[in-house]
């Protein structure tokens, strides 16, 4: 069981990141004053609550509170004005709709406006270079295969430029690369398109909602995908950021994307995980009756093509809570990360999560293979059995009566083509520290291998990544969130390479020891070259690992302050979420991860070889 700290410190991780219900914290943030707070409470509770309170009817369909307050201030309030709520708030005044806006998200009705110099313009040559997606190919392998950094120049990497975003406390939207622009997201909705060069804007987008996972750039024309919190997915033009089309792609009113958008040819794959491991920590709160899910779209006009649940049937009455309301069930089976596509056999591999209450199913903490065209499982393979828990743990009515340990799957599976003896495996870390190898075809065990002792927060938690032959694994065993149901598996944090035949450790190298107040855990997805592996650690370093033996060849403590090339006050915190970006001779690292414990920052940071040493 989960330890009372273990639980407060979870929970207040999420606070930082603004995932609670608003309506239950009085903190004024990014300059929202008690006037404004106090008359938005007002109108939200008088006018919306009935439809957007997280115990609203599932059949409303209406988003919930807090998913309202994953949103844009502008994008509640156009909403009121000229959106879908236009009818709803036609009784309201400006003023009203700008206080609610503004009391749902915390946050100021006001545009971020950078200097003139901040800007470039966009120019695309006809055939530009591009990759993007959550391991960079459809096969999520995380390597790299061209690129002008080796072992031998990696330690003359310096700070090109830095890029701030306005009022962020987390960067964790990977970008894409196409030609010489980098195009990513960030957590109050948008999306920048960034001259990989300079740092200068060459155009910008507001989503509804935070972008959590990666821009993918796909097509003939290309264009711009991806998905927000709130489950909304676009399509933008590459060459002006203008909408093509935006399509909701959840049917629960909690329904969330966390994890990144997979696209081939006419299809876009979109992982759905929920609010409800949140919402649980409300004693009053009828938990939980979301499933996790994966919904294919077409991607020239976002029509939904299928829908597949990890948990087919629908949740009912389950039995009673502590409090004598109503558990229902079962529920959760999310997908936090990201899928991948098997071209090959047709398939679209995922890994899903936690059950949110009892009865637990088999396909939770699972792998899972669906057909590309349909939408039909085809195999699914359990890590872990019975693993019920939510947010409300250890102490709330919400938790489940047998409690489990949390150790679903964060990250997205790795097809590696030929690894064993010609044929392809399927690898995949889970948060309990083992590395899993699958058969592709029918999802049966090939290999597993123990790198650590596990937790909540990993274990492997973002993802891994590989060069074919090397696969290379960091293990977090972060200190706030250990498994301690087997006391004789010591925490052993760092990156592993493991032969990705067989799983056998090549070598390890631990994470290096972090100052105080500081958390020492390799977390975050690593990137692989040639000979070059770089993955960041949460005391907000980024390193160099040499690819056959592990040696540390460069290291820079990003948790500083940086000038920034569009005028916003910049500083680095942790490095967690997915891998950094390399092409050419350049590097690129999401700096700041303001939750769970560890350091905020708000900075894109590009490296550039330097010719001259």
């Amino acid at each position: 069981m989960k330890s009372l700290l273990q639980t407060f410190l979870l929970l207040a991780l999420f606070l930082l990141i603004g995932c609670q219900e608003n309506s239950k914290t009085s903190k004024i943030i990014a300059g929202v004053s008690k006037e404004s707070n106090a008359l938005g409470k007002t109108v939200y509770t008088t006018t919306c609550n009935s439809c957007h309170a997280n115990n609203a009817s599932v059949k409303s369909k209406a988003p919930s509170v807090g998913q309202l307050s994953r949103m844009s201030p502008k994008s509640i309030f156009s909403s009121l004005t000229s959106g879908k709520m236009k009818a709803q708030a036609a009784g309201l005044s400006d003023l009203e709709k700008r206080a609610v806006a503004e009391f749902l998200t915390q946050r100021s009705l006001k545009e971020t406006e950078f200097p003139k110099e901040a800007f470039t313009t966009f120019v695309l040559p006809e055939n530009p270079t591009y990759f993007s997606g959550h391991g960079g190919n459809l096969e999520g392998t995380g390597y790299v295969k061209d690129s002008k950094i080796n072992a031998e120049n990696v330690n003359t990497l310096e700070v090109e430029w830095v890029f701030g975003f306005d009022q962020a406390t987390q960067v964790r939207s990977k970008p894409a690369v196409v030609g010489d622009w980098l195009i990513m997201g960030r957590e109050f909705g948008n999306v920048y398109c960034l001259n990989r060069k300079t740092g200068k804007i060459g155009w910008q987008f507001q989503a509804d909602a935070a972008i959590r996972g990666a821009v993918a750039v796909v097509g003939n024309p290309l264009n711009v995908y991806f998905a927000d919190y709130t489950t909304n997915v676009y399509s933008l033009d590459v060459k002006t950021g203008k909408l093509l089309w935006k399509q909701r792609s959840g049917k629960h009113p909690q329904s969330a994307v966390t994890g990144s958008v997979a696209v081939i040819e006419n299809s876009m794959i979109v992982p759905l995980t929920s609010f409800e491991v949140l919402s649980a920590q409300d004693p009053e709160f009828d938990c939980c009756t979301s499933s996790g899910e994966v919904v294919s779209l077409d991607t020239n006009s976002g029509d939904i093509k299928w829908r597949h649940r990890v948990i087919e049937e629908e949740a009912k009455e389950s039995g009673k809570k502590s409090n004598g309301k109503s558990f229902f069930g079962p529920s959760g089976a999310i997908v936090w990360g990201s899928p991948t596509i098997d071209i090959e056999r047709g398939l679209v591999y995922f890994g899903t999560g936690e059950n949110y209450t009892d009865p637990p199913t088999e396909t939770s903490d699972a792998i899972q293979a669906l057909n590309f065209e349909t939408g039909e499982l085809v195999w699914s393979y359990q890590a872990t059995e019975k693993d019920t828990w939510n947010l409300a743990c250890p102490d709330n009515p919400n938790c489940p009566e047998n409690e489990g340990p949390d150790l679903d799957f964060g990250m997205a599976p790795i097809l590696v083509k030929g690894a064993l003896d010609g044929k392809d495996i399927l690898v995949v870390g889970q948060k309990s520290g083992v590395v899993h190898a699958l058969n592709p075809e029918n999802g049966t065990i090939i290999w597993q291998t123990r790198i650590g002792k596990g937790g909540a927060l990993g274990g492997i938690h973002w993802g891994m990544a590989t060069d074919g032959k090397e696969l290379y694994a960091p293990n977090a065993d972060n200190v706030l969130a250990l498994d301690s149901s087997n006391p004789s598996i010591k925490a052993s944090p760092g990156l592993y390479a493991l032969n990705v035949g067989t799983g056998k450790v090549n070598w390890s190298q631990p994470t290096p020891v972090a100052e105080e107040g500081k958390i020492q855990a390799n977390s975050a997805a690593p990137l692989a070259l040639k000979d070059v592996v770089f993955a960041g650690t949460l005391d907000g370093h980024i390193r160099a690992y040499h690819g056959k033996t592990g040696a540390i060849l460069w290291d820079d403590d990003t948790v500083k302050p940086y000038e920034t090339v569009n005028g916003v006050l910049g500083k680095g915190g942790s490095l967690d979420g997915p891998s950094p970006v390399v092409h050419d001779d350049m590097l690129y690292v999401n700096s700041g991860y303001g939750s769970f414990g560890e350091i905020p920052g708000n900075v894109l940071i590009a490296y550039k070889l330097n010719s001259t040493k």
